[in-house]
């Protein structure tokens, strides 16, 4: 129910903007890693990718924001949240300090680095491109008896836990949003070389994201913060749908952005998701 008014509201007032009406200003903050910092998308700033089309952008503009600080950074992960994070050109404080008593909404997209996203990418391409109709990638991850990748994302869970608790410690009167991930590849075989996942594996991947966006909904609930999951809402507009119609591209963008990253339509339909929890949560 939520991701379809999340997607009304995009339908009926655009990319762009949104009813400034529809929640009252307020202090916030947005951490994260690229799904929120959004590289790629015009326009950018700084040296970690991040775009003024983000969804934490489109948020605070459609929520009239009286504070806006978006610490959030590509390639981030738990500990970058705590500790700074190397870039290009410097460091990316330790986002965390961005939160202050005065903030009253937070919003939290992490966890995919965290479980290995760029080496998942890097290992199942490499696999793929000698088995692009096998399933070599799950077998890389499940050669012991055990997946690898589930068992990463349960240790991540208390990473984050910890997160959200810090953040309720600094800003105990925000309302925190921890936030999932948009779907990236469909049902079926997938789209191999365009996403470089063998056919077998396509389903393996997308188990895990589910697993990932599952794990990330049950921290949040445990830990007094709302889940906005835009998973649902992303069928059908995934990384091998038409260009027209995606929000995550695929490994040759069509649209601006880093490949298999959010595209400005799949942000927008993000801050959406994520504003429609805020105000219903």
């Amino acid at each position: 129910m939520l991701s379809r008014i999340a997607v009304l509201l995009v339908a009926l007032f655009g990319l762009a903007a949104a009813p400034a009406s529809a929640a009252p200003a307020r202090d916030y903050v947005a951490l994260g890693d690229s799904y929120a910092s959004g590289p790629g998308i015009p326009v950018q700033s700084g040296g970690c990718g991040r775009s003024s089309r983000n969804y934490p952008s489109v948020l605070a503009r459609w929520i009239r924001a009286t504070t806006f600080t978006d610490a959030s950074c590509g390639g981030a992960t738990t500990r970058d949240m705590f500790s700074p994070q190397p870039i290009s050109g410097g460091a990316n404080p330790p986002q965390l300090d961005a939160v202050t008593r005065r903030a009253t909404l937070v919003t939290l997209s992490i966890g995919g680095n965290d479980i290995g996203f760029g080496e998942i990418l890097t290992i199942c391409g490499r696999l793929a491109a000698a088995d692009p109709t096998g399933a070599p990638c799950k077998a890389h991850y499940t050669a012991g008896g055990e997946d690898v990748l589930a068992k990463r994302i349960e240790a991540t869970a208390a990473d984050v836990a910890a997160v959200l608790d810090e953040i309720h410690r600094r800003a105990p009167r925000a309302k925190v949003v921890l936030v999932g991930y948009l779907r990236i590849l469909p049902d079926g075989p997938g789209c191999w070389p365009s996403v470089p996942f063998a056919a077998g594996d396509t389903a393996y991947f997308d188990a895990t994201e589910r697993l990932l966006n599952t794990t990330l909904a049950r921290v949040a609930k445990e830990n007094d913060a709302l889940f906005a999951d835009p998973y649902p809402a992303s069928t059908g507009h995934d990384a091998c749908a038409a260009p027209d119609t995606r929000w995550v591209e695929p490994l040759r963008p069509a649209s601006p952005a880093a490949p298999i990253h959010p595209n400005a339509r799949g942000m927008a339909v993000t801050a959406a998701v994520t504003l429609v929890t805020a105000l219903l949560g």
